[in-house]
């Protein structure tokens, strides 16, 4: 669900034993799990679906680099709230950030930077135009 004030990405994740550790706490890795669930329910939302884009040869996202915090942690059958904003957009890539929230407390946050790859060939591309557009007024209305 995108919120119309402010612009970000809502997708609720329930903790599973197998995204936590023998203490029943969310193993680090899991929150990357969510946060990529995340970004590709966001596309989706947007009318893009990544299998297809791979399928047509399109364009493939990949994660660049991330900068994560973990603040509190999150256990076991705990509903986590994934909120997601675009920060910034270029011809090649965007970054997201991403924020978990049990009720209203943050447990981990994590900028991401995506990259627009050909599925061929692995290097750069730019984002399809039409989905470029789509993203840019989301960022600008932000």
């Amino acid at each position: 669900m995108l919120d119309p004030v402010s612009k970000e990405f809502v997708l609720s994740v329930r903790v599973y034993f197998e995204d936590t550790d023998a203490g029943g706490v969310v193993y680090h890795a899991s929150y990357l799990k969510f946060f990529e669930r995340a970004r590709t329910e966001f596309l989706r939302l947007l009318g893009w679906n990544q299998g297809e884009l791979l399928k047509n040869a399109s364009c493939a996202f990949v994660v660049s680099d991330l900068s994560i915090q973990y603040k509190r942690p999150a256990k076991l059958d705990d509903i986590l709230v994934i909120r997601t904003s675009l920060k910034e957009l270029r011809r090649a890539s965007f970054v997201f950030e991403q924020r978990a929230f049990r009720d209203d407390v943050l447990m981990t946050s994590a900028q991401v930077r995506v990259v627009c790859i050909s599925p061929s060939t692995g290097r750069p591309l730019p984002i399809p135009e039409d989905m470029y557009k789509e993203i840019e007024q989301l960022t600008c209305a932000a």
